[in-house]
């Protein structure tokens, strides 16, 4: 109770003292602070709300083969569990988990693709090379290894705050290139005309 409580007025008291000392955060003109997360939110408010799921998903909008994801979803499942029937013998055939992996991909939206190699990665070595070669090394630190990667995340991204963000110091690389394509913002409906994009028909 006590770790809820202070955790929860650390959190207010941070988000507020970020809405009240960055200006423009989570809008376009922040160039940090962009607010993905909460972009996503507000995007798929839009869709639900306000043009409504038929003109997107529906037999009016472009997106109504998303729809198929739904069965995919439902027979994925059911799929492993067959090939653990077929195939007993392969014991790693019961370490898939459809819900996860097709769960997970409701995090991408707002992430990007260097965010997912990395979690593959670096969740490949620690729970399948580590677990399996040296189980003991494994059970003592990887819990540890977790949290340190949480913790030194979050340390980075203080660090890169103060010492590049308040000197409004930007670095240009290829990971910062969130989208990789010049043509990610272009729409993509019929018959609409932007410069630089091409025009379908």
């Amino acid at each position: 109770v006590v770790g809820t409580v202070i955790a929860g007025l650390v959190y207010l008291s941070t988000a507020w003292w970020l809405m009240e000392s960055i200006p423009d955060i989570c809008k376009e003109t922040s160039s940090v602070w962009t607010c993905p997360s909460d972009t996503v939110f507000y995007d798929a408010s839009v869709i639900w709300g306000l043009i409504g799921p038929r003109r997107i998903f529906g037999n009016l909008g472009t997106y109504q083969n998303v729809n198929w994801f739904f069965l995919g979803g439902a027979i994925a499942p059911l799929l492993v569990w067959l090939a653990t029937k077929a195939f007993p013998q392969q014991e790693w055939i019961k370490l898939i988990n459809m819900p996860v992996l097709i769960g997970a991909t409701g995090m991408m939206p707002p992430a990007t693709a260097v965010n997912f190699t990395s979690w593959i990665i670096v969740g490949f070595l620690s729970g399948f090379v580590v677990y399996r070669y040296k189980p003991e090394w494994w059970q003592r630190h990887n819990y540890v290894l977790s949290g340190a990667l949480d913790a030194g995340l979050a340390f980075m991204g203080v660090v890169l705050y103060f010492c590049l963000g308040l000197e409004e110091i930007s670095i240009d690389w290829w990971g910062n290139n969130l989208d990789g394509c010049p043509l990610a913002h272009c729409p993509t409906a019929n018959g609409i005309e932007v410069q630089g994009c091409p025009l379908f028909t």
